[in-house]
């Protein structure tokens, strides 16, 4: 392991404050260039949500990655889906991401979840391989998006 690994903590936002906003504000461009800056107000929401655990992964304090968790019970199980995760550019390839996911995966797993969910674009060949790695495999399954 590296030294930005072993000095870096995992944990999840529980309250909002302008340091975390800015921070996570800083990491959202880097998933997606055409999402609007998150505000206190949908933080907020996101922190308050029993369902949703936003795990961010800090180092020296600043928030260098962040991964969002959603565990819901349906008819048949509990859900888990793994969203929204993203690594600054300046600390990928030190194993933060992983990291991310593997905590995420022990919540599911505590929180009854036997499968989670996460899907990832094609050209995202480092997170994939990652993602593979750690053991998620290749659904052969059609996902389709109503856009509103």
């Amino acid at each position: 392991m590296n030294s930005m690994q072993d000095e870096m903590v995992i944990e999840e936002l529980l309250e909002t404050g302008e340091e975390a906003l800015s921070q996570l504000n800083e990491l959202i461009p880097q998933l997606s260039r055409s999402a609007s800056p998150l505000t206190e107000e949908a933080l907020g929401r996101i922190v308050s949500d029993p369902d949703v655990h936003l795990f961010v992964a800090r180092h020296d304090g600043r928030t260098v990655g962040s991964l969002t968790l959603v565990i819901f019970p349906i008819p048949t199980g509990s859900r888990a889906i793994i969203e929204d995760v993203v690594v600054d550019g300046a600390a990928r390839g030190s194993g933060i991401g992983e990291k991310l996911v593997s905590h995420a995966l022990a919540v599911a797993a505590n929180a009854g979840s036997r499968t989670v969910d996460l899907t990832s674009r094609p050209d995202r060949e480092a997170a994939n391989r990652l993602y593979q790695r750690i053991g998620f495999r290749l659904r052969r399954t059609n996902v389709y998006r109503y856009q509103q």
